[in-house]
């Protein structure tokens, strides 16, 4: 999945970094798990050096948000504490508006961006202190291979994800990709972070047990059917988003099963339908209008790698006119868990 699991670059109408609102508000609501967690982290480990990995950080206004809160509110908390504030191991700018933000006496900090999936070792054993990761773990490691062998698949049909008709089969088959790849996410960062090191963790979830209920799957259902509008069956039944919206349970579960962490936090931040637009001046035909360009900036590297680009323009025109046209709502649901590295 690494070679096509991309955001849509640049700053164009369609690019990701003119589409992420909604994960802008959402950012923002997380920040108070954010700040409990940096503040405990500070009243408990007075290091000299700490180093701050952000996961799955796209490009775009929200790259550096969670970043710079982390260095202020650790900065801030050691000024406090009557301790000089220690060397960050986290680009110019950046540390330029770091240092207008926080005086003159901040600072040293370095920063270095490390190639590769969050799926796979990053870092030296126990070099990290703290970890973030938003937006990001909700996307999985590859598509589930039960859907995807070619000697005996198991069919979805006229789906790209999870629906009240996909058959048991496919349902299992996704809760064990993520359970899988969210224990390996958990093994992985244990051996990267020192002991009582943190880490706080956003991703798409659903509030109910049932992970083929409105919540996580209505929008895929309208992308399927927009698919199935434009595309031949053949190739519809060999397209599946490598993608899982888990529940708070099995978040807590898998946290518990793998052992290295324990959860301090795990809270659920959940924002209106229409908030893509940014909830004012509601109108269904806009909200659908924003929703397709915010679909597409997520969802255009891997679409185009199967079906090729001349598909896109068609494919979320078709994907707004049929959201357009449909009264079904539902919540986005983030959540947001703060975890803490064992001895």
């Amino acid at each position: 999945m690494e070679p096509v699991l991309s955001r849509k670059g640049g700053t164009g109408e369609e690019s990701y970094a003119n589409n992420s609102k909604l994960q802008s508000t959402c950012l923002s609501l997380s920040m108070p798990v954010l700040k409990q967690a940096m503040l405990s982290f500070c009243c408990t480990d007075l290091l000299e050096t700490i180093t701050i990995a952000d996961l799955g950080c796209a490009s775009g206004p929200n790259t550096f948000i969670a970043v710079s809160e982390i260095i202020s509110i650790m900065y801030k908390k050691f000024c406090e504490l009557g301790r000089s504030p220690p060397e960050f191991q986290s680009l110019t700018a950046f540390q330029e508006k770091l240092q207008q933000e926080n005086g003159p006496k901040f600072g040293p900090f370095f920063t270095a961006g490390v190639p590769g999936s969050f799926y796979g070792r990053l870092f030296p054993s126990k070099t990290l202190h703290f970890v973030h990761s938003f937006s990001s773990l909700h996307w999985l490691s590859q598509v589930p291979p039960e859907l995807v062998d070619k000697a005996n698949p198991v069919i979805n049909k006229g789906k790209i994800f999870i629906s009240r008709t996909s058959p048991a089969a496919v349902i299992d088959s996704y809760v064990t990709q993520f359970r899988k790849d969210f224990t390996l996410f958990l093994k992985l960062r244990s051996e990267e972070i020192a002991p009582k090191g943190r880490m706080v963790l956003t991703l798409r979830g659903r509030t109910t047990p049932d992970p083929t209920s409105d919540q996580s799957c209505l929008l895929w259902d309208y992308l399927g059917q927009a698919f199935q509008d434009l595309v031949a069956k053949e190739m519809l039944d060999g397209y599946y988003t490598p993608y899982y919206e888990p529940c708070p349970e099995e978040i807590q579960a898998e946290v518990e099963k793998e052992g290295s962490f324990a959860v301090d936090r795990l809270e659920v931040v959940a924002l209106p339908w229409d908030y893509v637009n940014g909830g004012i001046n509601y109108d269904r035909a806009l909200t659908a209008k924003e929703m397709a360009k915010a679909m597409r900036a997520v969802n255009e590297s891997m679409i185009g790698s199967h079906f090729g680009a001349d598909i896109m323009d068609r494919l979320f025109h078709r994907f707004m006119e049929i959201m357009a046209a449909n009264t079904m709502e539902v919540e986005h649901v983030r959540l947001v868990v703060s975890l803490i590295r064992n001895a």
